[in-house]
């Protein structure tokens, strides 16, 4: 098989949550050129129709559902809804998430419920549905889950302090090496990649007050760009990584190496 053929992703559908902006949308970007038809989901429909539109522009062929991943009750509708219009889902991308910043010894509880309700339950959720639904019965599918290098380190508390974030994101890498473990056999690879700091609404603020102590301490002298996580999603979406699976890929300009 070439190496361009390794990577086409041509009669693949993947559906990318948290894909209406940010780094889910570049993901989609990168997805939907390779050939895929991407399936976006967050929570508000008005920045969904804005990102297919965008897509669309791009020859993309894209749709999209409005789901707050955080409601358990509403993730098995549209998981239904979007295996009937499609039939199956071999590419699935966990990108949704949220954070919370505050001391450790003061963090809101209902915080920690909402943090771990996004980045661990709710994708848990998503991900048991479509693999026992499709990806299962096809011995095929490929699970990306963004965590974060919060789920290989701490945070440094000069910058951020964020104990239930980083609890989910360790829970993320976790997770991922379980299933990896558990679904092989079917030909399902589970990969979690993880992402320094990028521009996002997510990371604003501290960019905005830290943004030159984090360049400083990264080796590449810069942090993310709208390009970088692109071609990592494509490796693990596609047949060119099909012997890679349980990783934890860092992707942070080498700041963790430090």
């Amino acid at each position: 098989m070439s190496v361009k053929k390794l990577f086409d992703l041509a009669g693949r559908t993947a559906i990318i949550t948290g894909g209406s902006r940010g780094l889910g949308l570049q993901i989609a970007e990168a997805l939907g050129e390779m050939g895929a038809k991407v399936v976006l989901t967050a929570r508000k429909q008005d920045e969904l129709d804005v990102a297919v539109a965008q897509l669309a522009q791009q020859g993309i062929d894209a749709t999209a559902w409005a789901c707050d991943i955080g409601k358990r009750e509403a993730i098995a509708p549209v998981a239904g809804a979007i295996l009937k219009k499609y039939g199956k889902v071999d590419i699935l991308v966990n990108n949704a998430g949220a954070t919370w910043g505050a001391p450790a010894e003061d963090h809101p509880l209902d915080a920690w419920d909402k943090l771990v309700s996004v980045n661990l339950s709710g994708m848990f959720v998503l991900t048991q549905l479509i693999a026992k639904r499709s990806m299962i019965p096809a011995k095929h599918g490929r699970i990306i889950n963004i965590a974060s290098v919060n789920g290989v380190q701490a945070n440094d508390p000069r910058l951020v302090r964020t104990a239930a974030y980083v609890a989910t994101k360790h829970g993320v890498v976790g997770l991922t090496r379980q299933l990896a473990a558990e679904w092989g056999r079917y030909g399902i690879t589970v990969n979690a990649v993880c992402p320094g700091f990028f521009p996002s609404k997510m990371t604003r603020a501290t960019l905005g007050k830290d943004l030159q102590m984090i360049i400083d301490a990264t080796p590449a002298g810069r942090v993310g760009n709208d390009e970088d996580l692109k071609g990592v999603a494509v490796l693990l979406a596609s047949n060119a990584g099909s012997h890679i699976t349980g990783q934890a890929i860092v992707v942070d300009g080498g700041a963790t190496i430090i």
